[in-house]
């Protein structure tokens, strides 16, 4: 994760918007698991051949997909990875992990968590766009996602959900739909920030697209390895004590199930 970034057109409102919700205390994770609403979404069926993944920062993918991504690559499914950003816009101002020492870091953190899901090292791409910035190189971004469905054959879209109330999370997501809906693949939505700021029946959230994807007890136990590779975003710096993904946090990602919004109008 990164710190929320200006919306599409530079708007800063926006910016400062998703920040107070994400800085805000956010929904305890014990107020999620008394919620029986998620037992009665539907599974989703995974349609056949590769699946593209995508990630605003790296840490994404592995939080909103990281289980599934496991059963796939277990399954000996072709997964790709497509991360945007280096994410070193995590720790502004840090001495001790400056932006291209973060950067540097955190792909290194990225490459440990997707051996320990066991997604395969040639199936991973990287576009090192401006962390925070990512909406202002969406059509790019569009048009790249759009090639690497056409080129990998994927059946299948995944991205952050384009709601999240984080700029880059959400841009990565309009992309998505845009480069998904002119290929004419499938797209599947993941949240990340949402289980923080969101309450259950939220008006917000589109709970009637929410499906469920099950986890064995293995794919969660990669999905916990992968999670612990990102020690910058889980442990504190010397210089920055706050951390990025405390255990409160963490807790909305360590389920039995991932969650996935389905897009079912592309047009």
């Amino acid at each position: 994760m990164s710190a929320p970034g200006p919306d599409r057109d530079g708007r800063e409102p926006a910016a400062s918007e998703a920040a107070r919700a994400i800085e805000a205390a956010g929904t305890d994770e014990r107020e999620w698991a008394a919620w029986t609403a998620p037992g009665e979404w539907p599974e989703p069926a995974l349609p056949e051949g590769p699946v593209l993944v995508l990630a605003a920062h790296p840490d994404d993918e592995v939080l909103g997909f990281g289980g599934t991504a496991a059963r796939l690559a277990a399954e000996r499914r072709e997964v790709h990875v497509l991360t945007a950003t280096d994410g070193e816009a995590s720790h502004p101002g840090s001495r001790v992990l400056p932006p291209e020492a973060l950067a540097r870091a955190r792909r290194r953190e990225l490459a440990e968590a997707l051996d320990a899901l066991g997604v395969d090292r040639r199936t991973r791409h990287r576009l090192a766009l401006a962390d925070t910035r990512v909406g202002a190189h969406e059509t790019v971004l569009a048009r790249t996602v759009a090639e690497l469905l056409r080129s990998t054959g994927a059946g299948l879209c995944v991205a952050p959900w384009r709601g999240d109330l984080h700029a880059d999370h959400e841009a990565v997501g309009r992309a998505a739909r845009t480069a998904a809906a002119s290929v004419g693949v499938p797209l599947w939505q993941y949240p990340v920030w949402m289980w923080h700021w969101a309450v259950p029946e939220d008006a917000r959230v589109p709970w009637t697209r929410c499906h469920r994807l099950p986890l064995s007890a293995a794919q969660q136990a990669r999905k916990r390895a992968a999670v612990r590779r990102f020690r910058t975003q889980t442990a504190p710096l010397p210089d920055h004590p706050a951390v990025i993904l405390p255990p409160e946090e963490l807790a909305h990602h360590q389920r039995d199930f991932e969650t996935v919004i389905v897009e079912t109008d592309l047009s």
